[in-house]
């Protein structure tokens, strides 16, 4: 038996309570990994609210970090004792749980436990959106909006150490400073500035050719009219509500935009894109050019506060759980 933080209904944090689960004995092309640490994104709480419905009961938590204590028939991609990360299986708030093996890659020496399970939903989300999804070229100005959060300070280091200006929004003053600390050339604390009006002149009134946004419903028109004719929308997420129904007609009317709503889980389906993304982020972090940095730590069974901190915008940077 083991202990994992489910939820057998959709609703807000409350809804998480500490199961202890049985988990068999690893099967065809799986292993068993007991956790050394858990990460913990935005996604996580979709999921648990019904905003990206799931299977219920369900477990919670996309990312982890850990020991293979053991693998089934057909399992070549690891070994027993071997210290591996993953992301995209839903069910890591847990001590121990199983995890298909084609799923998982080796944490290089000179990468932490911690680092790993913090940074493999963030950094490989960001690996693919500056390197694949809009390739960011040496002297490209970009908006990233929520700067000062997990995904944002992991894109400003890596963005800055490509050669690119850096306009990242925030909500604070305090956020401001944090992600001007981690590379952001400019910061707009939309909270007290129109941050359309402050691209424009921060662009001479061109606009940007990509705008990466997590935020959602609450960016959206003012991130199409930051774009430059033939620039590209991003859209990576839904932190304040989903982008509502909309004419397409609209990316015409403001210069025939592109729009792209990716995800990790495409960009990583093949083993061999698994690897050479996770690869291209293990090498930036031991590089140094790119810090992940842990700003808080809760334990299993404080996952309803750390939702509630989460939602409530009170994190930054990288936070984990702790079996």
């Amino acid at each position: 038996m083991a202990k994992a933080v489910r939820f057998h209904k959709t609703g807000g944090p409350e809804v998480l309570q500490l199961d202890e689960v049985a988990v068999p004995e690893p099967g065809q092309g799986q292993a068993l990994v007991r956790h050394t640490a858990v990460g913990v994104n935005f996604i996580d709480t979709y999921q648990r609210s019904g905003l990206y419905p799931v299977p219920l009961p369900s477990g919670t938590g996309n990312e982890g970090a850990g020991v293979v204590e053991a693998v089934g028939p057909g399992v070549t991609a690891v070994k027993k004792g071997d210290r591996v990360a993953y992301t995209g299986q839903i069910g890591a708030y847990s001590e121990k749980r199983l995890v298909p093996a084609e799923r998982l890659v080796k944490i290089p020496e000179g990468i932490s436990d911690e680092q790993a399970a913090s940074m493999m939903l963030k950094g490989m989300t960001v690996q693919y959106l500056i390197h694949r999804t809009y390739p960011v070229k040496k002297g490209d100005t970009v908006l990233w909006h929520a700067a000062a959060g997990g995904v944002g300070l992991i894109a400003c280091q890596w963005l800055k150490a490509l050669g690119a200006t850096v306009i990242g929004t925030v909500g604070s003053d305090e956020k401001a400073k944090l992600a001007k600390a981690h590379g952001a050339d400019h910061v707009i604390n939309y909270s007290k500035e129109n941050f359309v009006e402050k691209v424009k002149a921060l662009t001479g009134g061109k606009g940007v050719p990509v705008v990466y946004d997590a935020v959602g419903k609450s960016t959206w028109e003012g991130s199409l009219d930051c774009l430059r004719p033939l620039g590209m929308m991003v859209s990576f997420g839904n932190a304040s509500g989903a982008v509502p129904p909309f004419n397409p007609g609209i990316l015409s009317q403001k210069g025939s935009l592109y729009l792209t709503r990716p995800t990790l889980f495409t960009y990583t389906a093949s083993r061999e894109d698994l690897e050479a993304t996770s690869r291209s982020l293990f090498e930036v972090v031991k590089s140094g050019k790119v810090k992940i940095e842990i700003t808080a730590r809760y334990k299993l069974a404080e996952a309803q506060q750390c939702h509630r901190d989460l939602e409530g915008r009170k994190t930054t940077g990288s936070v984990i759980l702790l079996p």
